[in-house]
């Protein structure tokens, strides 16, 4: 209210009402520039990450979920990050964008998610309750790192549990889309995966839930 009637700042704020209820996990330190911009780091792995998850609103507890789920069944350590807006995010890279194709003479500068994602290495998960497209607005950036997962297709609506895992975007999706990543990129056993597919509940000659 402050920004948009005291300072006329031309901008407003909406509200995502979920048929979920959930506890909101305490803000971390030092990531109120990142909540605004659109990313920040929930919750560190306890070694050295081999790949990176993202989660929205209530999917964090998915995300949460599948972290816990690679580090004590798989062994692979995972970063967790909340993105508080993909569109803010993209906004924030086409700018950058522009000004470095105006400037170019000028040292380029780099898109907030770049510069959140800095120095990590790889892949990266994304799951989402709304379609893939939402988190794919930000892949320009991510240099072919990210997966996304989503919930393209017809609606169901029986409750929550059964539509994430009809859309393949729960924690065991999760898990299962990490260690697929890994096992193309070399760094897990191929045979592993496959079989941690299966073990997940996930049938891999099922229909595509975007066209079931």
């Amino acid at each position: 209210m402050r920004r948009m009637y005291k300072e006329q700042e031309n901008l407003f704020y909406y509200i995502t009402p979920y048929n979920e209820n959930y506890s909101q996990l305490p803000m971390p330190e030092g990531v109120a520039e990142g909540i605004i911009k659109g990313i920040y780091k929930l919750k560190a792995a306890s070694g050295k990450p081999k790949a990176h998850l993202f989660g929205s609103g209530p999917m964090i507890n998915e995300v949460l979920k599948a972290q816990q789920m690679l580090s004590e069944q798989y062994k692979i350590q995972t970063d967790v990050w909340s993105v508080t807006s993909y569109n803010e995010l993209r906004r924030d890279a086409l700018t950058t964008e522009r000004w470095n194709r105006l400037h170019p003479a000028e040292p380029e500068k780099e898109p907030y998610i770049a510069q959140a994602l800095k120095g990590t290495e790889g892949p990266i998960i994304a799951s989402t309750d709304f379609m893939k497209i939402v988190p794919d607005q930000v892949a320009p950036w991510l240099n072919n790192r990210l997966v996304s997962l989503g919930t393209d297709g017809f609606g169901r609506s029986d409750n929550r549990e059964h539509l994430r895992r009809h859309f393949e975007i729960n924690a065991e999706a999760i898990v299962a889309a990490t260690l697929s990543r890994l096992a193309r990129e070399g760094k897990f056993n191929a045979r592993k995966a496959a079989q941690a597919i299966i073990d997940l509940g996930l049938n891999p000659e099922g229909k595509d839930p975007a066209f079931a």
